[in-house]
């Protein structure tokens, strides 16, 4: 074989018929950015930080810094994970062995063109799409099709990228390369990046959205009443209008989740858990079905043997020298020969004559060995009659093992002829191990609430024997996709069974499609190509290091162990991110009830609201930022089963009451008895500082050492700090001779509250609405 000359390599290279395709389906930098920057609570923030800019109300853009830094925390995060991910992408097969001009060299996978002569042998992974004109070898495509048994590929057969040789050796042509590779265009339809999924995002856009309604038409009319109807200067009348609308976005709320899910993020990677968008982990503590893969996931992925059984004492010692030279002589290089290798010491004690390599058709391999005779390794049942089958056999296969035979025929000659004569010698049997914690682990998720399912390109019965010793529920309902060929069929399988045998890619994707659909949020894991359009297509996917890089670049956890055994820790930081974050959004949502509230108000009366954006950046800070910030790292493994949003607006409901009607009173006792505008605005913002810290303590509770020291210094800090930088904040250096009407003010703030709470209002409202 002659294979292309260089002047016909160099032609395909010229008309970009080179296998240099790099395939990547992860974000791009700009992408990043994109998701990060170009968002609607941006755009309205930073809508009103151009306004304040142009009026030179520098003071009151300080909360620019917020969104800055939220900004800042969620590009960093996803370029960080990206660029892991992707060097985790090593290359298996960096080289080939190409025939041009009559010789074989050696090139890389890159350089390889369309029409190249390639030699491949066992071990060996198809760098392109193949024809074979030559010879004879196994294929595995498990990572193509969810398949592991071999497939053998003779002359006129196709060899797919991806999958890889594991005994005998061809030569093929190449006949597709770069994007046209199967492997590369199933791969494509991943390549659309999903919206993210996220409770507290979409939350926050609800809110963001809503207000984007109010923002514009309200903020116009609070500027043209001031401009016209108070007389207000233009700088006044901007600075007063960007308080109202700001106080309606909850900025710090978003720094909160942003630092809370990189506190998590940053957590797990401790633990080897690679999480490439943070939200995954917020969605996985929502998680009610979980899609597993079979190898590698339950099962460790490799093969062992767990015991050798001898059967004929004359062969009893020899057993290790025989299957040892055996194995040195062997290229054969399948998991089932893997095992082996890994149990058995290489031996040269016997001379080898001949060989027969291993064929998943025949389901032995045979060599001569002149000292003994044909020695076989293989499926008991092809090398003896079943009248001579060891009872030994059927135990090992009751309980799931693979099982493997070595025999010796004496005095014959190796021959692919179905064998007869064999002396049983030895009984081999392999098993690919169950993940060490697998069975607590998914005992675990089941009594979590998770509806546990298994999707496999393997025999059903196997799998689910495998998964009946991972003490899977109902691992008994099986069944067979292959014989469904009605998308409706694989619909409804999708509620009635628990394990799922031979499935197809595109079967996998329905799967996850259907249980969604039913209202579902479903996580899957997976490692190989077959496993992608269902990753894409799940609420959360989970991949394993160890498998395609495709996977790893589309999913949004990756387990750098390859150990889903893990999943349970990541489960924790979402309900920790959750219940943390419910739980301190009654102090953020505070500012956003009461300002839109006020802001109606005000529009309606034409009187100014009554407060300022650094006066609200301060709350930002010391209130909802400081406290909550630490709050937020608390452990809280409670199961989720509420909606953020009607719980934190419920639960902010009450103090953004009390709010508007101290402001409304304030406001009103300043009319009757003459008060000047800053004395009115001071008895506010203290009253306001009040109600917020009372927000503080109701989040503290039940009370331990640090919510103790949090509670303290939030309402020591922020009256301090208020003194302090009373000048910039346009207030009073304290309340004077209003401080009477302010403890009475709120020692009734303090009853009402603890009625509405005695009352157990809130309770009813969240079991009504949430």
């Amino acid at each position: 074989m002659m294979g292309l000359t260089q002047e016909e390599v160099r032609q395909k290279l010229a008309l970009g018929q080179q296998n240099d395709y790099q395939e990547d389906a992860s974000k791009t930098t700009r992408q990043i950015f994109s998701d990060n920057i170009l968002t609607l609570f941006n755009f309205l923030n930073f809508g009103i930080g151009v306004c304040l800019l142009m009026v030179g109300a520098y003071s009151n853009m300080a909360y620019i810094a917020i969104i800055v830094m939220n900004i800042v925390i969620g590009i960093y995060q996803e370029i960080h994970a990206r660029n892991l991910v992707r060097k985790l992408s090593i290359v298996s097969q960096s080289e080939v062995t190409v025939v041009r001009e009559g010789k074989e060299q050696a090139i890389s996978t890159k350089e390889l063109v369309l029409d190249d002569l390639v030699k491949i042998g066992a071990g060996e992974q198809i760098p392109a799409d193949l024809e074979v004109l030559s010879g004879r070898a196994e294929a595995n495509e498990a990572l193509l099709t969810g398949e592991s048994d071999l497939i053998v590929k003779e002359a006129g057969a196709e060899l797919l990228s991806g999958s890889f040789l594991t005994s005998g050796s061809v030569f093929a042509k190449v006949i597709r390369v770069g994007a046209d590779n199967y492997a590369v265009r199933l791969t494509s339809e991943a390549k659309k990046h999903k919206k993210i999924q996220s409770e507290l995002v979409d939350s926050i856009r609800k809110v963001s959205k809503f207000t984007s309604f109010v923002i514009i038409p309200l903020g116009i009319i609070l500027f043209l009443q001031a401009l016209f109807i108070r007389d207000a200067s233009i700088k006044l009348s901007v600075v007063a209008s960007a308080a109202a609308l700001l106080g309606m976005l909850p900025k710090g709320l978003v720094l909160l989740i942003s630092i809370a899910l990189t506190t998590g993020v940053t957590k797990l990677a401790k633990k080897r858990i690679l999480v490439q968008d943070m939200y995954a982990i917020e969605t996985l503590a929502h998680v009610d079905t979980l899609c597993l893969d079979k190898t590698g996931t339950i099962t460790e992925g490799k093969m062992s043997i767990q015991h050798v059984e001898a059967l004929d004492k004359r062969y009893e010692k020899a057993i290790p020298e025989i299957i040892g030279t055996y194995l040195a002589e062997s290229n054969d290089n399948n998991v089932t020969m893997q095992a082996l290798r890994n149990y058995f010491a290489i031996s040269n004690r016997y001379q080898v004559e001949d060989v027969l390599a291993f064929s998943s058709d025949r389901k032995w391999g045979a060599m001569e060995f002149p000292e003994l005779g044909v020695v076989y390794v293989g499926a008991p049942e092809r090398l003896v009659p079943q009248s001579q089958l060891p009872e030994r056999l059927m135990s090992a296969q009751a309980n799931g093992y693979r099982v493997l035979m070595l025999g010796v025929a004496p005095n014959q000659k190796l021959s692919e002829d179905k064998p007869t004569g064999i002396e049983p010698i030895a009984l081999f049997e392999i098993d690919d191990p169950i993940r060490k914690n697998a069975p607590e682990t998914l005992t675990y998720l089941h009594e979590e609430g998770v509806d546990l399912k298994v999707i496999s390109g393997d025999n059903p019965f196997t799998v689910s024997n495998i998964a009946r010793r991972a003490g899977l529920p109902n691992y008994d309902a099986y069944i067979d996709l292959s014989d469904l060929m009605n998308e409706e069929d694989v619909r409804q399988a999708a509620h009635d069974y628990t394990v799922f045998g031979r499935v197809s890619p595109q079967q996998k994707k329905t799967l996850v499609n259907e249980l969604k659909e039913s209202g579902r949020t479903v996580a899957m894991t997976g490692d190989g190509v077959n496993d992608v359009l269902a990753l894409r297509e799940a609420d959360c996917s989970i991949a394993m290091a160890e498998g395609d890089g495709a996977t790893r670049q589309i999913a949004n956890l990756v387990l750098l162990d390859s150990d889903f055994t893990t999943l349970p820790e990541v489960l924790f930081e979402g309900r920790r991110v959750v219940n943390n974050v419910t739980k301190v959004s009654g102090i953020f949502f505070i500012k956003t009830i009461y300002s839109f509230i006020l802001s109606i108000l005000c529009a309606i009366t034409a009187v100014g609201f009554p407060f300022i954006p650094i006066q609200i950046t301060l709350i930002d800070l010391a209130i909802e930022g400081y406290p909550s910030f630490f709050l937020s790292f608390e452990q809280d493994k409670r199961k989720v089963n509420y909606r953020y949003l009607p719980t934190a607006l419920i639960n902010a409901l009450p103090n953004a009451i009390l709010v508007v009607l101290n402001v409304v009173t304030v406001y009103l006792l300043g009319q009757r008895l003459d008060w000047s505008s800053g004395e009115t605005t001071t008895l506010m913002y203290y009253l306001l500082i009040g109600i917020s810290c009372l927000a503080v303590i109701k989040a503290c509770y039940p009370f331990n050492p640090l919510r103790i020291f949090l509670a303290v210094t939030t309402i020591v800090g922020i009256y301090v700090a208020a003194m302090l930088f009373h000048g910039i904040l346009e207030v009073n250096l304290g309340v004077g001779n209003q401080l009477g009407l302010f403890v009475g003010f709120m020692v009734i703030n303090i009853v009402l509250r603890l009625a509405y709470w005695r009352a157990n209002i809130q309770e009813k409202l969240l079991n009504k609405f949430a």
